[in-house]
């Protein structure tokens, strides 16, 4: 990667506050110029020691792992001897290292403390996960995301008198290509054609806090961790392979309130795959699965778990989505691809630009399977169970 003094470089240089948020939209730049900053610190100061977190260990390899080697190789700095692969922690000839781990690492939220912290994508982690790392490091704290939705940086960090708050898009990117600015740029076309369009473009071309207008299930609201006091249910599954993902979301009831959970998101699971997931996350309760797949539904109940079919009705979908809508709903802060489709799920507009009873835009895999889950509860709330009288 040859690092260039971008307008995003430039203006991140200047904030001086110990908690620097950083919203934006797709390619302006803020992980590789926060990650600048971080190795110019490292190389020039003795004794810094700087943690780049994010959600999970994979999505760090793709994203700011991967940046971060690309940006000393091309300073002609990266030397594999000091990176060790193992601990994913890189240290200077100074001292001063640079490791990278995820939130879903309890002892490392919990372990030593730090000059520096950056946490990438920071709307993917929850609340308390912020609360632990940011207590532990004596120095700054950089945040970065894009604003698809309102958060806990939203509430509990934007504002604060030792914060900085500033607002990075494309057009402060003066490294990329013109065929991805004309790629982005796309988007502003389509803005004019449907709502979908229209949040896209204001959240990841403009940087600006995402409104889903019309969107089908517009009142839910995230949660760090289930309660302990939630009852679990039931599980939502929906089947895929190669494209589209097999998903389990785990449905709470909660005082009054229902809670989401994603345990499972992934493309090409056979069903024996499936059931050895369940048998090694011991999901013992009721499945409630896509009724179109009987196959599927056969072959897990013939590997000893309790999957049944949901019943499907004369506009089962609007059905499904009505009574979430009926309900409190919330969704765990790590139900990362729930919360993706919920962000982009709406009802659609005839020609005449008129709001129709049909739902568009992300593909709602998730969101089938959170369907799937609450209208059997509601429907056969005994499920499963027997009663001696």
């Amino acid at each position: 990667m040859q690092v260039k003094k971008t307008q995003a470089l430039i203006k991140l240089r200047k904030l001086t506050q110990r908690t620097r948020v950083i919203k934006g939209g797709t390619s302006a730049s803020k992980t590789i110029s926060i990650l600048c900053i971080l190795i110019n610190e490292a190389i020039t100061y003795k004794g810094k020691e700087i943690s780049v977190v994010a959600e999970s260990v994979p999505s760090l390899r793709r994203g700011a792992l991967k940046d971060f080697i690309s940006i000393l190789q091309g300073l002609n700095r990266y030397k594999e001897s000091q990176f060790n692969r193992t601990t994913l922690k890189y240290t200077f000839t100074n001292g001063s290292y640079i490791e990278f781990f995820s939130t879903d690492q309890p002892d490392k939220l919990r372990g030593s403390r730090r000059t520096t912290l950056f946490i990438n994508e920071c709307s993917n982690i929850p609340f308390s996960a912020y609360g632990e790392l940011s207590i532990r490091t004596s120095e700054v704290v950089w945040l970065d995301y894009n604003p698809t939705h309102l958060f806990w940086v939203d509430k509990e960090v934007i504002g604060q008198p030792d914060t900085d708050y500033i607002t990075l898009t494309y057009k402060d990117n003066d490294a990329l290509s013109p065929t991805i600015v004309k790629e982005i740029e796309k988007a502003r076309d389509k803005a004019k054609t449907s709502t979908y369009w229209e949040n896209w473009w204001n959240v990841y071309g403009l940087g600006l806090q995402g409104t889903l207008s019309g969107a089908c299930i517009p009142d839910w609201k995230e949660i760090d961790n289930i309660p302990q006091e939630a009852r679990l249910l039931n599980y939502g599954m929906d089947f895929g392979y190669s494209i589209d993902p097999s998903t389990l979301i785990a449905l709470y009831k909660w005082n009054n309130a229902y809670i989401f959970d994603e345990v499972l998101y992934k493309t090409g699971m056979l069903n024996r795959d499936i059931s050895r997931f369940l048998e090694a996350n011991n999901i013992q309760d009721n499945i409630i699965a896509d009724s179109a797949e009987p196959k599927s539904i056969a072959e897990l109940v013939g590997y000893g778990h309790k999957v049944y079919p949901v019943s499907k009705g004369r506009d089962s979908v609007v059905y499904g989505i009505n009574l979430i809508n009926q309900n409190e709903i919330y969704i765990t802060a790590r139900s990362r691809n729930l919360k993706r489709e919920l962000q982009g799920y709406v009802w659609a507009k005839d020609k005449d630009g008129n709001t129709t009873s049909k739902p568009t835009g992300s593909h709602p895999d998730c969101i089938d399977a959170a369907r799937y889950a609450l209208t059997d509860q509601l429907e056969n709330p005994n499920k499963g169970q027997y009663f001696v009288y």
